[in-house]
């Protein structure tokens, strides 16, 4: 096994004190350029890693942020992993990332890992099969920050970040119903999933304030990241009657359904009216364009980090610091795929 190289034996190379090669690798003003050069370059001719481990240690912080997402396969993700990494940047933290696949079990491993790491903070989106969160209990009592982001705890007075899905699903569904729609039909996730349980609410409240029906047959409950959904499209076209309008709680799943029916010989939006959900960039690539809610992963990515650092800063921003929920803006985009009612051109 090879020697941990250390300050002394960069000292025996350079030829300077082990108090000087201190100094130097944390960039004391006190050491001259030159010297710093070469004591820079003998560390890295030798191999030399720095204990951060045991800096962290001392300064009882190690500038690690951990997050634990579903899945890493989706444009929203990514996007939230963006913000959340630039304002971490700036701030001078490391983002420790991992994914429990839609797994409890494997959320409750990485949590546990990310604990034993001493991560600064934690930031959470929950798997589809978690039902409590006893496994973030550890974080909570040593006062390690805990926020969510989209798939949130509900009813437990911990911060979440999340968009009204309740209203954004109300506000899709009432856009279908101003086109004609009057059989609107709901594609949507597991419902122990906070947002797509949420959007079956919003969706209800748009039939109800309609006077349209709820049909609980009308409620497609499937894998939205499934592709190749021949079952879902026989399902949707096997209706009595087949819908006129579809309300899709994920843009890749509604643009495969828009493929698969236009196949089938079902006009979009003439015959069905689908909307999606995510703004996700599939959503501008289907023929025709899809309309869809503007999730914004990015910014939901920044308020979340933002929140947390502020609390391991403790600013003393009461308002902030107090949030339990923090709501951003979700904006209905109308393009094509919806528009049954052509706008007409001046004459």
């Amino acid at each position: 096994m090879n020697k941990e190289i250390t300050i002394y034996d960069i000292a025996s190379e350079t030829g300077t004190s082990p108090a000087t090669v201190s100094r130097a690798l944390n960039n004391h003003p006190t050491v001259k350029e030159k010297t710093k050069k070469k004591i820079f370059d003998a560390a890295e001719k030798l191999g030399y890693r720095s204990n951060i481990f045991a800096a962290n240690l001392r300064s009882k912080s190690t500038k690690n942020i951990g997050v634990i997402v579903p899945m890493l396969n989706s444009y929203f993700q990514s996007s939230v992993l963006a913000g959340m990494e630039k304002v971490a940047n700036e701030a001078g933290f490391n983002l420790i990332i991992s994914q429990s696949f839609e797994s409890v079990e494997k959320e409750k491993a990485n949590a546990k890992s990310m604990y034993n790491s001493r991560v600064d903070g934690l930031l959470v989106s929950l798997a589809s099969n978690t039902k409590e969160i006893a496994h973030f209990k550890p974080f909570i009592e040593t006062g390690t920050p805990v926020i969510f982001f989209d798939r949130i705890a509900e009813n437990s007075h911990m911060t979440g970040v999340i968009i009204d899905n309740s209203q954004a699903a109300y506000n899709a569904t009432q856009h279908l119903i101003g086109q004609g729609c009057k059989n609107i039909a709901h594609v949507l996730g597991n419902t122990h999933v906070n947002v797509y349980a949420e959007r079956l609410k919003g969706y209800k409240y748009a039939l109800m304030d309609h006077d349209l029906p709820f049909n609980k047959k009308n409620v497609i409950i499937t894998d939205l990241k499934k592709t190749g959904r021949e079952d879902l499209i026989q399902k949707i076209l096997s209706m009595k009657p087949v819908p006129d309008g579809l309300f899709v709680s994920n843009d890749i799943c509604a643009a495969d359904c828009i493929s698969h029916l236009k196949k089938a010989g079902i006009r979009i939006p003439e015959d069905i009216a689908v909307v999606g959900f995510n703004n996700d960039p599939t959503s501008r690539l289907i023929e025709p364009n899809l309309t869809t809610t503007n999730y914004p992963g990015y910014e939901m990515g920044e308020v979340a980090m933002k929140n947390l650092i502020n609390r391991l800063k403790e600013t003393g921003n009461d308002v902030l610091h107090n949030t339990n929920t923090i709501t951003l803006r979700a904006d209905l985009i109308i393009r094509d795929s919806s528009l049954k009612k052509k706008i007409s051109s001046p004459t």
